[in-house]
């Protein structure tokens, strides 16, 4: 088995599309599929591939004085196995979802990028589905969708085979879950109703300073009629009236 940081590789993952399904091929015939990857960087990560057992060489013949190998993918070692990913941090998962996710785009982009791509007619899809299920029936999904696409990782090219990349992403759903039981559920009722009693409270002094407000502008204003209603014509500057 190998390890995420071993396959989740840029360009070991786009190695590893190609031979899939494909048989066996050459080095010269990856290069050829994969023009924009530098020979030397084939080379290195083939070699790579190889040396961790994920690829094997499946035969040899001799060619203008040098060795041509073919290759194919050992799909039993092509995983990464329990221990690998429980040993993997956040970060570690994070890091592979973004290279799974670039690998994903860079794929479909060299495919809508072709003069002849027609994603309509050629059923290219990209669709999300929920379900709700126990560990165990997980674990059944899981083992059902790895064996539906087994099944025809054996076809070979011919009889009008087109071949495709199958992409499979299964992330547990945590935010849309419904129902909350336990200490985490109560909690989050608590918090609930000791917000709502802060609003009312905060509601309530909010009334009270507005209604104590209301009572000073009116007695205020009382003050004021009553002033106004107490001076003495002509108090308000004007020339007293002449001594008769």
């Amino acid at each position: 088995m190998a390890t995420a940081n071993l396959l989740l590789h840029p360009v070991r993952m786009r190695i590893l599309q190609t031979l899939v399904g494909a048989g066996e091929l050459t080095t010269a015939q990856l290069r050829e599929r994969l023009p924009d990857i530098a020979a030397a960087t084939m080379y290195r990560h083939v070699a790579t591939l190889t040396k961790a057992g994920i690829i094997e060489v499946v035969q040899e013949r001799p060619v203008r004085g040098t060795v041509e190998r073919s290759y194919r993918v050992r799909q039993d070692a092509a995983l990464v196995d329990q221990d690998a990913r429980a040993a993997m941090t956040k970060d570690d998962h994070r890091q592979a979802v973004t290279v799974f996710t670039g690998a994903l785009m860079d794929g479909f982009d060299r495919y809508l990028s072709r003069d002849d791509a027609e994603p309509a007619r050629e059923g290219v899809l990209y669709r999300q589905g929920a379900v709700w299920v126990t560990p165990e029936e997980f674990t059944d999904l899981v083992a059902e969708l790895e064996a539906l696409v087994a099944r025809r990782t054996h076809h070979t090219p011919g009889d009008g085979r087109i071949r495709h990349i199958i992409s499979l992403a299964l992330v547990p759903d945590k935010a849309g879950e419904t129902e909350e039981t336990g200490e985490a559920g109560e909690a989050r009722e608590a918090g609930e109703r000791e917000e709502a009693g802060e609003r009312e409270e905060a509601g309530e002094r909010e009334e009270a300073g507005e209604r104590e407000e209301a009572g000073e502008r009116e007695e205020a204003g009382e003050c004021e009629e009553a002033g106004e209603a107490g001076r003495a014509p002509g108090a308000e500057g004007s020339p007293p009236p002449p001594a008769g």
